[in-house]
């Protein structure tokens, strides 16, 4: 009888610990499909509709600063195929006016934020601190003209630039920080393909703690 009864309750101990270690199993395997799923999540969305972007310079100045930190909408202008610039779906195109990032085309490797100034077809000349597109005056409400530091004095000599026409499927584009600004009047158009999206706000910002949650125009 003894001898039965210690069989038992080693039987008994043995469920025990194999129910113990099920448990653990399953509590483990829950959390790492939560983590998987967060993380082809977090990858799904930073490749097709948000990805987040840091102002290293101040070309964009006053819009935007060195040390905010913005979200682009990804969605806005089509869904790409990942690794490539194919566009999987169209949606739309920027518009004179938009705030962009794209693939800078002097170096793959780098991503550049300007505004859009000229479209497809359009014809793009600069007269001093006027812009004029297809030979009308553009209404420039984000141009900033800073007279101080030396590449301002050496963009004297873009004061004149143009008439250029943008090619078909490209885009002219300009730094608000005008005369602080290296952007199509030096390298060139940019192409369509080459466009990750529109900012739209500035989700951080340091030393600017004000500028938190402020909408991009």
């Amino acid at each position: 009888m003894e001898q039965s009864s210690q069989v038992q309750k080693e039987v008994l101990l043995k469920e025990r610990k194999s129910k113990s270690g099920l448990k653990k199993k399953g509590v483990f395997r829950e959390y790492a499909e939560a983590a998987i799923i967060a993380v082809l999540l977090a990858l799904f969305i930073r490749t097709f509709v948000v990805q987040a972007f840091k102002i290293p310079s101040g070309s964009m100045k006053p819009t935007l600063l060195v040390g905010d930190h913005i979200l682009v909408n990804k969605f806005l202008y089509g869904i790409k195929i990942p690794f490539t610039n194919k566009t999987l779906i169209p949606i739309s195109e920027p518009k004179r006016g938009d705030i962009i990032v794209f693939i800078y085309p002097v170096d793959p490797e780098k991503d550049f934020i300007k505004r859009t100034i000229g479209l497809p077809g359009d014809k793009v000349e600069i007269s001093g601190e006027k812009i004029f597109i297809n030979g009308n005056l553009y209404d420039d409400e984000h141009g900033f003209y800073s007279k101080m530091g030396r590449t301002a004095a050496q963009m004297g000599e873009k004061s004149h630039f143009g008439p250029v026409t943008v090619p078909e499927g490209h885009l002219f584009v300009m730094g608000d920080n005008r005369n602080h600004s290296y952007d199509s009047r030096f390298w060139g158009f940019v192409p369509l393909t080459s466009v990750k999206g529109k900012a739209f706000i500035i989700y951080w910002s340091w030393p600017h703690w004000k500028r938190f949650l402020h909408i991009v125009d």
